[in-house]
């Protein structure tokens, strides 16, 4: 009985703090055909929850590991911006399974990444019992994968949700940023900076993504005049 509440404690912890990479997965997938979102996104978290298994053998080191979550926040930084990208040009089985597979080692890259305040919370639940992680992650991957399936289905039919999604992820990225050893150390930064790079980060990626949307229109007209 005490095992399988230790399963639904982490389930239901690794649930409350997966809001930012459920959304980030969502987004990955959105650009994906309808028959594959779901594969795609069930594949990506399922390799993701294998290695957060294993990375949490290693949380208490990770906590303390410099420029990791400094390099992270900048990576969801990076990768948030180029979601807004959009893919100019006619698709071939080749290019669509070429997206396939480059979205599953991006919903990897970026849920690991999300994941440190996950793999720590869980490891403290679970002290270093391999069974209960895989039956809390297990449970908890079900969900992830069918909110982010369908939360990528709504960014289809509205794109304006991927500008809200960006938002969230900016503000997820600067919280990284700021609780990584290294900025801590360096800057020792206050409660006000702790407030405001994150805010200023979630502002940042919109607007960028804004730019970006703007000139995917130009950038497409100039590819079918040059053809």
């Amino acid at each position: 009985m005490d095992l399988f509440l230790t399963g639904l404690t982490i389930f239901g912890v690794n649930i409350i703090l997966s809001g930012d990479n459920g959304v980030l997965i969502a987004m990955v997938a959105a650009s994906l055909p309808k028959e594959q979102k779901v594969r795609a996104i069930a594949i990506g978290a399922g390799l993701a929850v294998v290695f957060q298994v294993a990375a949490t053998f290693f949380a208490i080191q990770l906590l303390h590991v410099r420029f990791l979550q400094l390099i992270g926040g900048v990576l969801i930084l990076w990768i948030s911006i180029n979601l807004f990208r959009g893919e100019a040009g006619a698709e071939t089985a080749d290019s669509r399974q070429h997206g396939f597979w480059k979205t599953i080692s991006l919903i990897v890259l970026a849920d690991l990444t999300m994941s440190t305040d996950n793999i720590l919370a869980v490891a403290a639940i679970a002290k270093g019992d391999i069974l209960l992680l895989v039956l809390g992650l297990g449970l908890s991957i079900v969900v992830v994968v069918c909110a982010s399936a369908f939360l990528s289905s709504l960014i289809g039919r509205y794109p304006l949700i991927i500008f809200a999604g960006a938002a969230i992820l900016g503000n997820a990225a600067g919280q990284m940023i700021m609780a990584d050893a290294f900025t801590v150390e360096i800057l020792k930064p206050s409660g006000l900076l702790h407030r405001c790079v994150p805010i200023a980060a979630a502002i940042g990626v919109v607007l960028a993504g804004y730019l970006v949307q703007r000139r995917r229109p130009v950038l497409v007209a100039a590819t079918d005049t040059s053809d």
